[in-house]
C-alpha cells in the first residue's frame, strides 16, 4: 500500500484557528486531523452541555469546517476529529447541516460508546461526594471505531473521547489494512499519533533549545507523518512553512505526558524503548523500530467532577520588610474572616530586588487562593474583607487586579474500567450502526529488560551550571500527577545524564517534589531519562492546586536548576 500522508491541524481546544486551512493548502494530504480534547476541555464542555443540552462540542471546529470543508473535500482529504466531545452525534448533525447549506457533497461519519455518565451509578461513581456531582464520565476508546466510518466511506470523522493517538491509528488501520493482531504497526502508528496530537510542538513549539533556530519558529508549521504499511514513519511538515522537525524535537514530544516504558492503550501497548529516531533528510525524522503488545484488558475512564468554588487576590509588597508585610497581611485577613473558606492558600514570590531601579522591580507578589464548597464564602465574604484592609493595612497596599466573583473549579479523576463493559459503536455516513468489537489473539508480552546504566564518564572537572546548557526537557500532566522528560544532546552528555538525574537529584533540585513519589524510567534509544512525580497537581489542572498547573514549566524550571556539570560538556 501506498504512504498514508496524515496531518494534524490542532494540538488543542484553543489552538491556532487558521492551521486548518494552511495544512489544506500547504502541500498533499491524504488524511488531516485535530485534537481538541484534554482533562480540562471535558469539564468546560460539560459546562457547556449544562447550559444547553444540545452543546457539548468544540464549537470552533465548526467554525474551521465552515471555512474549509469544501476545499478539503475538493482536494480528496479526510478529516477526523475528536471535536464530538461529549456530544458528537449533535456535531456530526451541525456538520451536516453546514455542507447542506454550502452545497458540498460530504459523508459523515461519527463513534459513540464513550459517554458513560448515564451509567455511573451502576460503576459506583456517584454518591461518593454528594458536594462534587459528577459532570462527565467518558472511556478512553481506541482506532478501530475511527477505521470502520472510514471504511464505511466516511469523509469525515467526528468522535468523542478517543486516545489522541486513535486520529493517526484509524486511517492507518483502514488504509493498510491492520488487524487487532498486528500489534508492531499498530504501535508504530501509536506513537506516529503521540508526536502528532500537540501539534507545533513537534515542529519546535515549546522546545528548550528554541535560541538555536532564530526566527525560524516564530511562526511554526504544523507537523504531518508519512504512515507506512509496517506501521514505521516520516515525520516532516509542508515545505516552506515555519519551524523544524529534527531528531531533538521529535524525542521532545515522544516524552510529553508519558510514563514508563510501557505506553497503554486500547489497541496496544506501544514499548516506547524500542523507539529509534534517525534524521532523513531536511525537517524529516524517521520513526522505526516499535514494538507492541497486547492491550490492556481495561480502558481508562476519565471522570470531571464539580471541586467546588475558588478565588483568587494577588497583592503587592514593594521595598522594605517584604516578609513582615506579608505576615501582617496574613494576620490582619485571618481576623477580618469570621467564616473562612474551607482553604486558604498563600504563596510569596519574591520577585523583588534590593536598590531597585523601578517601583515593578522592588516589588513581590503574594498571592492567596481560597476553595470552598460553598461559593458564597469564596466571593464577596472574601473579597470585600481583604478590599477593607486597603487603607489600614501594610505600606503600599494594592492588587495586580480588581477583586473578582468566585469561579467553580473542577477535579479529574481517572479509573479503569473492563474493556468488555464498554461498546464502542460506529455510525457510517448511510445511517448503519455498527458495534466495533476487536477480537485479537493471546500473544505473549515482550520481556521487560530494565535497561543498564550507560558506562559512567570518566571523572574530571566539573563546573557550577544550570543543566539546560546540557540537556532538554518537556514536561506536563496527567491527572494529579507530573510528567517530566530529560534528554540529551549526545552520547557523552547522555552517559553522564542517566547517572546524575538521579531520584535523589530530583527532590533536590524541585523541593515541592521532595516527599512525593517519584517513578524514574531510563530510554536509552532516546538518550532520555523520564520522572513521574505522583501528585504534585493535586486533583488535576481544574483545580488549579499550584501556580504552574499542568507543569508546563517544570522542565524549564529543573533545566534553571544548578548542578556539578562535567566540563567536558559545557
Amino acid at each position: 500500500m501506498p504512504v498514508l500522508r496524515i496531518g494534524n491541524a490542532s494540538g488543542f481546544y484553543g489552538d491556532r484557528f487558521a492551521a486548518f486551512r494552511e495544512m489544506l493548502t500547504g502541500g498533499p494530504l491524504d488524511v488531516l486531523t485535530g485534537d481538541y480534547l484534554a482533562e480540562l476541555t471535558m469539564l468546560i464542555l460539560a459546562r457547556d452541555r449544562m447550559r444547553d443540552p444540545k452543546l457539548g462540542y468544540a464549537r470552533t471546529f465548526l467554525r474551521q469546517a465552515e471555512e474549509c470543508l469544501a476545499e478539503a473535500m475538493d482536494r480528496g482529504v479526510r478529516i477526523v476529529v475528536n471535536a464530538g466531545g461529549l456530544n458528537p452525534e449533535r456535531l456530526a448533525q451541525a456538520l451536516g447541516d453546514l455542507a447542506a447549506r454550502q452545497g458540498v457533497h460530504t459523508r459523515i461519519g461519527y463513534v459513540t460508546g464513550d459517554e458513560l455518565l448515564p451509567r455511573a451509578a451502576e460503576f459506583g461513581w456517584t454518591g461518593e461526594e454528594p458536594r462534587r456531582p459528577l459532570l462527565a464520565a467518558n472511556a478512553y476508546l481506541g482506532a478501530f471505531g475511527i477505521a470502520e466510518c472510514l471504511r464505511g466511506g466516511a469523509d469525515v470523522v467526528v468522535t468523542g473521547r478517543v486516545t489522541d493517538a486513535a486520529l493517526v491509528v484509524g486511517p492507518g488501520i483502514a488504509h493498510h489494512g491492520w488487524t487487532p493482531d498486528d500489534l508492531d504497526a499498530l504501535a508504530g502508528a501509536v506513537v506516529a499519533g503521540h508526536v502528532l496530537e500537540c501539534g507545533a510542538q513537534a515542529t519546535g513549539g515549546n522546545y528548550a533549545f528554541f535560541a538555536e533556530h532564530g526566527e525560524a519558529l516564530d511562526h511554526p508549521g504544523f507537523p504531518l507523518a508519512e504512515l507506512h504499511a509496517d506501521g514505521s514513519s516520516v515525520i516532516t511538515k509542508h515545505p516552506g512553512t515555519g519551524g523544524v522537525v529534527t531528531v531533538e524535537t521529535v524525542t521532545a514530544q515522544l516524552l510529553y505526558e508519558t510514563g514508563g516504558v510501557r505506553y497503554l492503550g486500547p489497541d496496544v501497548t506501544a514499548r516506547l524503548d524500542t523507539v529509534t529516531l534517525t534524521a532523513d533528510g531536511l525537517d524529516r525524522v524517521r520513526i522505526g523500530g516499535v514494538r507492541g503488545e497486547a492491550p490492556p484488558a481495561t480502558l481508562k475512564v476519565g471522570l470531571n467532577r464539580l471541586g467546588g468554588y475558588r478565588n483568587e487576590l494577588v497583592f503587592v509588597l514593594t521595598g522594605l520588610d517584604i516578609e513582615a508585610k506579608a505576615a501582617y497581611l496574613q494576620r490582619q485577613l485571618t481576623h477580618a474572616l469570621t467564616d473562612p473558606p474551607a482553604e486558604l492558600r498563600w504563596t510569596l514570590a519574591r520577585t523583588d530586588r534590593p536598590d531597585a531601579d523601578t517601583e515593578e522591580r522592588a516589588s513581590a507578589l503574594l498571592r492567596l487562593t481560597a476553595r470552598d464548597p460553598q461559593e458564597a464564602k469564596v466571593g464577596r465574604a472574601l473579597t470585600a474583607a481583604a478590599v477593607e484592609l486597603g487603607l489600614a493595612g501594610y505600606p503600599g497596599f494594592h492588587l495586580t487586579a480588581p477583586p473578582a466573583p468566585a469561579s467553580p473549579y473542577g477535579v479529574f479523576e481517572a479509573r479503569e474500567l473492563d474493556a468488555k463493559q464498554v461498546e464502542q459503536l460506529a455510525h457510517l455516513p448511510g445511517g448503519d450502526v455498527v458495534p466495533v468489537r476487536p477480537e485479537r489473539q493471546p500473544v505473549d508480552q515482550i520481556p521487560l529488560r530494565h535497561p543498564e546504566l550507560p558506562t559512567e564518564p570518566e571523572s574530571g572537572p566539573t563546573r557550577r551550571a544550570p543543566l539546560g546548557l546540557v540537556a532538554g526537557a518537556r514536561s506536563g500532566d496527567k491527572g494529579g500527577d507530573a510528567n517530566l522528560g530529560v534528554w540529551a544532546r549526545g552520547e557523552a552528555g547522555w552517559r553522564w545524564l542517566a547517572h546524575a538525574l538521579t531520584v535523589e537529584k530530583i527532590r533536590e533540585l524541585l523541593p515541592e517534589a521532595a516527599e512525593l513519589e517519584i517513578e524514574r524510567h531510563l530510554l536509552p534509544n532516546l538518550r532520555a531519562v523520564n520522572f513521574v512525580i505522583r501528585g504534585l497537581l493535586g486533583e488535576g489542572v481544574a483545580a488549579q492546586a499550584r501556580f504552574d498547573p499542568q507543569a508546563k514549566a517544570l522542565g524549564e524550571w529543573l533545566r534553571s536548576r544548578h548542578l556539578d556539570i562535567p566540563e567536558a560538556l559545557l
